[in-house]
Parts: structure tokens; sequence; C-alpha cells
């Protein structure tokens, strides 16, 4: 069974509470929260407000991905929010391992993101310390963006590391996840779909949830 993250960023922020009801009825397995800070990446989603928010009425595990300059800044706000995975980049995370240190001694199970150019050979010494690894196949910053390709073969040589350390680690892919390129993506190896506007778009998104849950 695939999990299902559908992304927050794609929901109508006037209407957050109907959506929310669409997400604890639907069977996604989290909800998925970007966070971003204008300066780490080229645009500002929301913060601790939103998140309180949403944590209160969300009845599933928060999946929240930071898209921030020094995420560690945040990691006892974001346990005290009960959230279940933080999400930080590997490029703004100078003390990658203490950070993912501190997010499992705070509680929360810990992720790693990578920006599309980046190399999973990078996480060959951390591999077995993270609980998830998110694969961005757009550029992060903006919904709605076109898938990018090469997140195929990288999805491949993640699964293949992952294999020859004998990790657990789950594999996360976030961005342009729709019809076409979600089931090529579970066929190459990935546990955890993120996915945004194909879903909250579509005219019956419970529907779209459990298509994508049962790839």
């Amino acid at each position: 069974m695939t999990l299902v993250s559908p992304s927050l960023l794609a929901a109508d922020f006037l209407h957050l509470d109907r959506d929310i009801d669409m997400i604890n009825r639907s069977e996604a397995d989290w909800l998925h929260l970007d966070v971003m800070d204008g300066s780490f990446v080229p645009n500002i989603s929301f913060g601790f407000p939103v998140l309180e928010a949403v944590a209160k009425a969300c009845k599933k595990p928060l999946d929240v991905h930071y898209m921030i300059e020094r995420p560690e800044r945040y990691i006892a706000q974001t346990a005290k929010l009960g959230a279940m995975m933080m999400n930080v980049h590997y490029e703004a995370s100078v003390h990658l391992h203490r950070t993912v240190q501190e997010i499992h001694n705070a509680g929360m199970k810990a992720g790693v993101t990578l920006n599309p150019s980046t190399p999973v050979s990078m996480l060959e010494d951390i591999i077995g310390d993270v609980d998830m690894v998110l694969l961005m196949s757009v550029n992060p910053g903006f919904g709605g963006q076109k898938f990018i390709e090469n997140t195929i073969e990288k999805v491949h040589r993640l699964r293949r590391m992952i294999a020859e350390k004998g990790c657990q680690t789950l594999i996360e892919v976030d961005g342009g996840v729709q019809g076409e390129t979600a089931p090529r993506l579970v066929g190459a190896g990935v546990d955890v779909l993120v996915s945004g506007s194909y879903v909250f778009n579509a005219p019956k998104p419970e529907e779209v949830i459990h298509q994508l849950r049962t790839l």
C-alpha cells in the first residue's frame, strides 16, 4: 500500500476547515505541510499560527517539510505541535547528523529532503539514521510545477542504497505527482506520494487520494 500525504499548500486557504475535514474523512495517511521562508526558497508560505490551527483540526499525522534556513531552530516548537515527521533540507543543514539526532530526541521521526540537483550519494553516511528521504521532483518553492524526469532514476539509486545498507528508510517524492507520474514513481520504489494541486483541485479529491493509495 502506497502512503499518501496531500500537500496543504494547494488547499483553499479561505476554507481550510473544509479542506481539512476532507482530509480527515479521506484515506490520506498524513498531511504534508510546506513551510517556506522566502530565503532558502523564493516564496513564503505559512508559519506557526497556521501550523498550530491545522494541528488542532487535523486527525492525520503531520508531515512537516521545512524549506527554510537553519531549520534546527524550530525542532522544539515543531515537536510541541505534535508533528509526526520533521523534514529538513540537506542543503540547509550544516550539521545534519546533529539535527537528525535532535529531531529524534524531541520525539519525532526525522526526514531529510534533497533538491533536484543534489545526488542521493550525499546521504550515504547518514541514510541509516533517517526515517525518510524526500526527493523533490520539482525545484522547491512553488506548487503546480512540471515533474523532473530524472527523479525516476534518482528513486532507483536511492532504493539501491537503502537496500545495500539494510535500512528501513522510506522514500517520499514531492512535485508534479499526478495520474501519469504516480504509478511510475511507485514502480521505481517510492513509499510516500506527496500531491497538492492534483488532489485539492480535483472534483472528487477523496477519490483521487484512494486511487493514489491503491497504486
